[in-house]
């Protein structure tokens, strides 16, 4: 199954960058990094700041877990 990372996905659409986003949420730029390359994973309350500083609706953030039939 063909892995996507939605935050980087969302992130290329609103032509921003992980550092734009990590000086934004007052992150480190590696924390970003390990999110943007699955290495790691935001906690819920940082998705939804995450969602609400890139103006979408967190769902967009995440992968369906839905299998298409």
């Amino acid at each position: 199954m063909e892995q996507i990372n939605r935050l980087k996905v969302v992130l290329a659409e609103k032509q921003k960058t992980g550092k734009w986003l990590a000086e934004s949420l007052e992150k480190n730029g590696a924390t970003v990094s390990r999110w943007c390359t699955n290495e790691s994973q935001p906690s819920l309350e940082t998705l939804v700041t995450i969602a609400k500083t890139l103006d979408v609706d967190v769902k967009e953030l995440l992968n369906s877990t839905k299998k298409k039939v």
